[in-house]
């Protein structure tokens, strides 16, 4: 049986993945072999040794200590793409309340019920609100994961002109993004250009103010930014000084701050990004599904610090192993189980920057003697026999 310990409501959908004839879920568990989040700030819980992997049913990992579970061999899962139409929907939403003015022209008519004639108010102030098209006009996208395309491919289809950066970009990424899309050589190069900008990056030391002092340079006057992606990517120094020279004509995002607040050129939504029962749904799916597989399998996949290792059942029994990507490590590793005896039936190890893990189906059952053997090691980091 293994105990599952959820920090936050988790859709019923995704936890049903999760058989209750294996699985005990509670938000009471301690100690609980996984724990699902969504939001929850475990940066300062004490986290049970018992914890063999955690799972985030959303893309952003800032709230859990990933260097830390790193060091214990323990994965942390995450759902990317799986809120990520939710998103894309806020951000074209985002585009329009700029373009045609529609929170203003919302508010004036909602201050029409005193006025002794509406209507004439009405064909009166309504210029104050023109707007513009969003066709003809240029989107620049900053990264081009899983949301990014999104977004790009739907402002295409809306008729406008989309330049994409993302130095990273995967394959598949790059399959399912539009040809019509064109691939700026710089970041400044995309800001000079756009005016539209939307961010789609994590927030880390690369991105953090990735959006400060030398892109508002480069910005086009009047350029409408759009975050809903992380606060920090947009340096408040910069955003202050450009929502004040008017460098920065509107300024769209899904996380309100107090100096934010009651700006004119500041459209604060509260943080409504993933937050649709569709995406609730499909995060909690897919993340439920891949801690199911680590737990039973030890497949990882859509792990944000070990790398992707899938491999099919066979053998008597699987050891589950995490180390520190070091040379000769699974020759460490044949030549303890030579020792025992134990003839290795298929293997799959991939390593991930200085991490590495390794799959090793054997054709006897595995006692706990072994994996203490294994264990102890210089740079194994966790051992599991499923």
């Amino acid at each position: 049986m293994f105990k599952i310990q959820t920090l936050n409501n988790i859709s019923r959908i995704g936890l049903d993945r999760l058989p209750a004839d294996r699985y005990q879920i509670a938000t009471d568990m301690p100690v609980p072999d996984a724990v699902l989040v969504r939001s929850a700030d475990m940066h300062k819980l004490d986290i049970p040794a018992s914890v063999k992997a955690i799972g985030r049913a959303g893309a952003g990992t800032n709230n859990i200590p990933v260097a830390a579970m790193s060091e214990r061999g323990v994965p942390v899962f995450n759902a990317p793409g799986a809120n990520a139409n939710a998103v894309k929907e806020l951000v074209l939403a985002g585009m329009l309340l700029s373009a045609r003015n529609i929170s203003e022209a919302l508010g004036f008519v909602a201050n029409l019920r005193e006025h002794a004639d509406p209507h004439h108010a009405i064909e009166a102030e309504k210029k104050r609100f023109a707007g513009s098209e969003l066709a003809g006009k240029t989107l620049g996208v900053i990264g081009l994961g899983a949301i990014g395309v999104k977004v790009a491919n739907a402002a295409r289809a809306l008729g406008m002109r989309v330049v994409g950066f993302d130095p990273h970009m995967t394959i598949d990424g790059a399959w399912q993004l539009s040809s019509d899309v064109v691939k700026a050589g710089s970041l400044n190069e995309l800001i000079a250009s756009a005016e539209y900008i939307s961010f789609h990056v994590p927030l880390n030391d690369a991105t953090r103010g990735i959006f400060g002092a030398s892109a508002l340079e480069a910005a086009r006057r009047g350029v409408v930014l759009l975050n809903f992606a992380r606060e920090g990517i947009v340096d408040p120094q910069a955003l202050r000084q450009g929502l004040e020279t008017g460098v920065i004509g509107r300024y769209v995002c899904d996380f309100p701050t107090v100096d934010l607040v009651g700006n004119p050129r500041v459209i604060a939504l509260p943080h409504l990004g993933a937050s649709t029962e569709e995406a609730e749904e499909n995060c909690a799916v897919m993340v439920a599904d891949q801690i199911r597989d680590y737990l039973e399998n030890g497949n990882v996949q859509n792990s944000v610090n070990f790398p992707n290792t899938r491999m099919s059942r066979e053998g008597k029994a699987r050891l589950c192993i995490a180390n520190r990507n070091r040379p000769n490590m699974i020759g460490q590793l044949s030549h303890l189980l030579g020792e025992a005896g134990v003839n290795i039936a298929q293997m799959h190890n991939a390593s991930r920057g200085e991490l590495a893990y390794t799959l090793l189906d054997v054709d006897v059952p595995v006692d706990a003697a072994l994996v203490a053997q294994i264990a102890s090691v210089d740079g194994i980091l966790s051992v599991r026999a499923v």
